[in-house]
C-alpha cells in the first residue's frame, strides 16, 4: 500500500484523491495535511492555479509518504468569452519528479465572473448565488452550474489520474 499526503483537508479533495487511486486499482492510504499554497486565495489565471497546486504538492511531501498531491481550483480570463473555471493538479515523488495535469473548463455566468473581477472570492460567491453553504467542500461550481452532472470532486479525480500517469512505468 502506497502513502499519499494531499494538501489539503477540503473533503471534495480528499474524496477524489481516494477514488482515483481506487479506479487506477491501487491501494492507498490518503492523508490530508494542511499546507499553504502560496498563490492568492482566488487565483486568477491558469499559471497561478497550476502554480498553487504545485506548491500544495512541494509543502505536502515528507519522509512518510510516497507521493504528495496538490489541487488547486481557479479561474481565467478568456477574452471574448469572459471568465472560466479551471482546475490543476501536481503529484510529486520523493525524489522531487513532478507530474501535472489540467481539468474541466467551465464559462461562468457573467454575474459570478464580475463578483469575482471585484476580488471576492468564488466559494463565496457560488455560495451566495447558489443560495448554499460549503459549496466548494462539496459539488462544486462546477456541480452547482451542471446540475450535478458533473461534480468538483470527478474533476479532481480525473485530474489525479493523468498527472500520476507520468509515474506509470
Amino acid at each position: 500500500m502506497i502513502r499519499v499526503a494531499v494538501g489539503s483537508k477540503n473533503p471534495a479533495k480528499l474524496r477524489a484523491v481516494e477514488a482515483a487511486f481506487r479506479r487506477m486499482g491501487i491501494a492507498a492510504e490518503v492523508v490530508g495535511v494542511t499546507v499553504p499554497s502560496g498563490v492568492s486565495s482566488q487565483p486568477f489565471s491558469d499559471n497561478e492555479t497550476l502554480t498553487g497546486a504545485i506548491n500544495r504538492a512541494k509543502a505536502a511531501i515528507s519522509n512518510g509518504y510516497d507521493f504528495a498531491i496538490g489541487l488547486e481550483g481557479g479561474v481565467v480570463e478568456t477574452p471574448p468569452y469572459g471568465l472560466f473555471l479551471c482546475n490543476w493538479g501536481a503529484i510529486i515523488d520523493q525524489i522531487g519528479e513532478i507530474g501535472v495535469s489540467g481539468g474541466h473548463r467551465l464559462q461562468l455566468p457573467e454575474e459570478i465572473a464580475k463578483e469575482l473581477r471585484k476580488g471576492h472570492e468564488l466559494g463565496t460567491v457560488i455560495d451566495r448565488w447558489a443560495n448554499g453553504a460549503n459549496i466548494h467542500k462539496n459539488e462544486g461550481t462546477i456541480g452547482i452550474l451542471t446540475r450535478n452532472q458533473i461534480r468538483r470532486e470527478q474533476v479532481f479525480e480525473d485530474v489525479v489520474i493523468c498527472a500520476y500517469a507520468k509515474f506509470i512505468k
